[in-house]
């Protein structure tokens, strides 16, 4: 695998690190002067110090992002109030974390930035992508690095009141024997059946159903749409492609690419400046060559003699080259030289070296008969995408010209479609079913202006434009369309009202000691019995397991019973004959640490939210009359961990 020339070179690395600061500098520097000339009014203070409508705006705005779909939910007070509440918590935390002493290095903050992906392109960091993506997420630069400081720290008070909770034994020993615990019992089942087959669902009962519970048969909001659709693979079978042609494109790109070579190169780096100039560095460099060629090992002086200490610890290796990844003068004497042999003095930005020819490896570019496929598919790959693209283009600026969908498909020589009716939880296929079809179908343009919707595009194959044809408002189903659905829910309710009241007759008996053996036949039931069964061992239904696990231990010989209905309408009787206790050093050891961790992380968030808690309430907060009252305690912020949502 190719690399760029190695971080080895201290000198490289060094100019890389500072530019890389330079540019997070670039970024920052000028939004944080010009955002001294403004003067933001303030909603809130907290301790004195102030809350600004400009913070408050862009917490609202991250908070709407946060929710996604569920904004709609809140009003805009109730958005108001939470984002406020958010920031007063956020501010005590950090005025908390500044009283301990906490602090965080601006070159922490700067490295954080730089190694953050969503700042990054091909795996480096970019400024202009970073501001961009910054923007998008409701801050300026210097807002966000605050921002950002301000989450590091948070998340350093955090961490230190979790590293520092203690778990104490009694508490571990206690909730060890529970979840350790085991249990001897057995259990019957009364499932739901067919005991109301026979039985004729009363037509005055479904009416009453049908009226009390008009709620779960309402219809959504419908619509049908007409659409034509762009097919990417449609446009393949339009173009072929000559052999000439073809030809033709690989002798291109054999002369382009005259073959794959792979250097691997060492090299001693002697820098200039200071207290050695370049011609003083030339002529040591053409000493140690007259040494090397007099047998002396160039690695040894690569050792003594290079500035490039961390490539000298390698006896020079700065790995592999396409030609591309060496400073140029470093590469046009790589390609002169031989596997083994030594330069001349060749000089760089980087001072002057003596580089080393180590491996080098070149492949032979394939024959025409081994390319000609995949060249041909390229070509038409090619000719479809201007066509796709072109069409696309096409396709959006008719929508927007005209006003139905006859015009577009005439034009354009595309057949109109119809789709089946669909709400916004979406429909039955996967055009009705994508969110963006559902989107653009419940738009004002398209449901009130009778226009047609903008461009839509289902991945990168297919491409459609839609236009109402019917809409269906809310409104409740019929009685006739949900008598079946409604007359099978009466049934299951009379199914499991008769599993029931048998379990119920079953442990009544058992619990005057009375036989139930014949109840027991006629309903074709049998008793399972379960040993040594802990919470979670899987040996039976969980329910069932957690309705044995709730009874009270029995004192002495009797047994405990207990009966409850599970989901699927089961009635279950469990009678609880032992119960053993279990302890700290019956769990595995990795049950143990899990234990451990989960109870040091339980107490640590506890001494965290108390701190919180104390802190919010001792703080001395203000806030403008005119805004909302908002609570004692507020909405607290998740344990942090990274960087905000920015």
């Amino acid at each position: 695998m190719l690399q760029r020339m190695r971080d080895n070179s201290q000198s490289f690395l060094s100019k890389i690190i500072i530019g890389l600061i330079i540019g997070v500098f670039a970024l920052f520097g000028a939004e944080s002067i010009v955002g001294g000339f403004f003067n933001p009014q303030n909603v809130a203070t907290v301790n004195g110090e102030e809350i600004t409508e400009q913070e408050l705006n862009g917490a609202i705005q991250r908070l709407m992002s946060n929710l996604g779909s569920q904004v709609s939910s809140f009003d805009d007070a109730d958005l108001r109030d939470i984002a406020l509440e958010q920031l007063v918590e956020n501010r005590v935390l950090m005025q908390t974390a500044e009283d301990s002493g906490l602090v965080i290095s601006g070159r922490s903050i700067d490295q954080q930035i730089l190694n953050s992906p969503q700042f990054q392109i091909n795996g480096r960091f970019d400024s202009d992508y970073a501001a961009r993506t910054m923007a998008t997420q409701g801050f300026n630069p210097s807002g966000y690095r605050a921002a950002l400081a301000d989450q590091m720290l948070i998340t350093q008070l955090a961490t230190a009141y979790s590293a520092s909770a203690f778990v104490p034994q009694a508490a571990l020993e206690r909730i060890a024997a529970l979840l350790s615990q085991t249990r001897d019992f057995r259990f019957l089942s009364v499932p739901t059946g067919s005991r109301t087959m026979g039985e004729a669902i009363a037509e005055e009962d479904i009416e009453a159903f049908y009226e009390n519970n008009t709620d779960r048969f309402m219809r959504e909001e419908q619509v049908s749409v007409n659409y034509v659709m762009l097919r990417r693979d449609q446009l393949y079978d339009e173009f072929e492609v000559s052999e000439e042609r073809v030809r033709q494109a690989y002798e291109e790109a054999r002369d382009e690419a005259s073959g794959d070579e792979e250097r691997r190169a060492a090299h001693i780096l002697l820098e200039t400046g200071g207290d050695r100039s370049e011609e003083e560095a030339v002529e040591l460099a053409g000493e140690l060559r007259a040494r090397i060629e007099d047998g002396e090992s160039f690695a040894d002086l690569a050792q003594e003699y290079s500035d490039d200490v961390v490539s000298a610890r390698d006896g020079g290796d700065i790995g592999y080259s396409d030609g591309s990844v060496f400073p140029d003068a470093v590469e046009e004497a790589l390609r002169g030289l031989e596997v083994e042999e030594v330069s001349a003095p060749v000089v760089s930005e980087f001072g002057v070296h003596l580089v080393k020819l180590t491996e080098y490896d070149f492949e032979e570019y394939p024959s025409f008969e081994e390319r000609a496929e995949e060249i041909e598919r390229e070509l038409v790959e090619s000719e479809v995408d201007e066509v796709w693209f072109s069409s696309l283009e096409r396709l959006a600026n008719l929508a927007f010209e005209t006003f139905d969908l006859e015009s577009v498909a005439s034009e354009m020589d595309l057949p109109i479609q119809e789709s089946p009716f669909f709400g916004e939880s979406g429909g039955p296929d996967d055009i009705t079913g994508n969110e963006q079809v559902i989107e653009a179908a419940f738009s004002g343009e398209v449901l009130y202006d009778d226009l047609n919707s903008d461009l839509i595009e289902l991945g990168d194959e297919r491409a459609l434009v839609l236009h109402l044809d019917e809409h269906r408002p809310e409104a409740v189903r019929p009685l006739e369309e949900v008598r079946d659905e409604i007359a099978a829910t009466l049934r299951s309710q009379r199914e499991r009202e008769l599993a029931r009241e048998i379990g119920e007759r079953i442990l009544s008996r058992l619990e005057s000691g009375e036989s139930i053996d014949d109840l027991v036949e006629e309903e074709g039931l049998e008793w399972r019995e379960v040993t040594d069964a802990s919470r979670n061992s899987g040996q039976v239904n969980p329910q069932v397991a957690q309705l044995a696990f709730s009874i009270r231990p029995p004192e002495g010989d009797d047994p405990v019973r207990q009966g409850g209905s599970l989901d699927n309408g089961t009635y279950v009787v469990v009678e609880l004959h032992a119960v053993a206790g279990g302890s700290l050093d019956s769990l595995p050891e990795q049950q143990r640490e899990q234990l451990v961790q989960v109870l040091n992380d339980h107490y640590g968030r506890r001494g965290f939210d108390a701190l919180l808690a104390n802190r919010r309430t001792a703080a001395d907060i203000e806030r403008r009359a005119s805004d909302f009252e908002f609570g004692e305690s507020g909405t607290a912020p998740a344990m942090p961990g990274g960087a905000p949502q920015l």
